[in-house]
């Protein structure tokens, strides 16, 4: 009977990439015309001004033309008789009759109320521009002095950003809506200083308590397989207790590293990204050559500021997720480092099975992975890639995941300098 021939197993495809975007970014496209409040108040003070001297103009306008308008009727009525003119502003008849002489001299009056009325119009306009000026730099100045309080809760909030929760507002003045901003803002800081600290304390308490019993057990466990007359059976058990034991010990540490990593960054100090991820290339290396994975990559210098132990872990994490989560058959991780305009990058790219694009975000949740709720193998406790986007946000970066074609992931880690 002829042997069945196994048909090859196509190349997993990856899922096509959503047509929209679920977080769109807004580009502001002038960020220098940021309308900000003080802007915003002198802007609405000017205008009032200019509002309240428009309508004013129009008043005394009014007015003025009314009053020449009943100051420009002659009294009496010209009969009979010789004028000599004075100025050259109308041009009356030396010799006429005295209706077409009064009618000559109601027109030079009307011209002139014209002049004047338009004299005042023009000259009014000036003025208002003038004073308006003066008032939107008035405005403008009385609008940063009345929000100078908020400036300095601003800067108070901008340290506090930097885990520097001891400083506080302690605004003085009088007792208004902004000393009221001030005060509730110093009892949050307060708050969040006291569960802060109580976070520290009970991280340096857990670190203690939860790795004391459980290196216990590790070294009961070595010592019982290191015995000779020990059975197979409870050398089996022995093992399967140690490498419980050696998972759980790596769940504590990894929480605890979460736990760490959740809060900015301080101390900062000048670190190479291409070393770092060189070191995290040489510790997987070993497990790498036992699944068959070829390791490769260009890492240039880039310099960073930072705490280089955890970037390391960010390396680290990356490449062995890299490792453990690829084809059975010629595989490979490629891990490259680059300097670019005001960052370091860090890429870390694989073969692997086929990531749908909709599942991406959830691979950076504690205990998640792919199409599954919780952790159930042998390939960690689910909390790599959980480490690597608190770090990274701890350093004020960005890390992103893109499916390839044809399976497996892309990482990119984007550091500032």
């Amino acid at each position: 009977m002829p042997a069945s021939s196994k048909a090859p197993t196509p190349p997993p495809v990856t899922p096509p990439m959503p047509t929209w975007d679920p977080k769109p970014v807004n580009v502001r496209p002038f960020p220098w015309l940021r309308p900000t409040i003080r802007i915003r108040l002198t802007l609405l003070y000017g205008g009032m001004f200019l509002m309240a001297g428009i309508v004013l103009l129009t008043i005394i306008y009014m007015l003025a033309a009314n009053a020449l308008q009943e100051g420009s009727e002659l009294p009496v009525k010209i009969l009979r008789g010789n004028f000599a003119a004075t100025s050259n502003v109308c041009d009356l008849p030396s010799q006429s009759s005295g209706e077409i002489f009064t009618q000559a001299i109601q027109s030079c009056l009307q011209h002139q109320r014209a002049q004047a009325l338009n004299t005042l119009l023009n000259r009014s306009l000036l003025a208002l521009l003038g004073l308006t000026v003066v008032a939107f730099a008035f405005g403008y100045a009385m609008a940063g002095r009345v929000l100078s309080p908020l400036g300095r809760i601003t800067r108070t909030a901008q340290r506090v950003a930097g885990s520097d929760l001891h400083r506080r507002i302690e605004l003085g003045g009088p007792d208004d809506e902004l000393k009221e901003l001030a005060d509730t803002f110093d009892e949050m800081l307060d708050r969040l200083d006291r569960a802060f600290e109580s976070q520290r304390r009970f991280v340096a308490n857990a670190s203690h308590e939860l790795r004391t019993p459980l290196a216990i057990n590790r070294t009961l466990l070595e010592v019982q397989l290191a015995d000779p007359q020990a059975s197979p059976e409870l050398a089996q058990l022995g093992k399967t207790l140690l490498a419980t034991n050696e998972r759980s010990e790596q769940l504590v540490e990894g929480l605890l590293l979460l736990a760490r990593s959740e809060n900015k960054i301080v101390d900062k100090k000048p670190v190479d990204l291409a070393e770092v991820a060189s070191q995290a290339v040489d510790q997987a290396r070993a497990e790498a050559q036992a699944k068959g994975v070829e390791m490769r990559g260009v890492r240039q210098q880039a310099f960073v500021q930072g705490n280089g132990v955890l970037l390391e872990r960010i390396a680290l994490n990356l490449v062995q997720n890299a490792v453990r989560y690829n084809v059975p058959q010629d595989g490979w991780v490629e891990v490259s480092t680059e300097p670019q305009q005001g960052c370091a990058v860090l890429v870390v790219s694989n073969t692997g099975p086929a990531v749908p694009a909709y599942e991406v975000e959830n691979l950076f949740e504690p205990f998640r992975r792919l199409r599954t709720e919780r952790t159930g193998s042998d390939k960690g406790v689910g909390l790599g890639l959980s480490i690597v986007r608190s770090v990274v946000r701890a350093h004020d970066g960005t890390i992103t995941a893109t499916p390839r074609e044809g399976g497996g992931l892309e990482m990119r880690v984007v550091l500032p300098l």
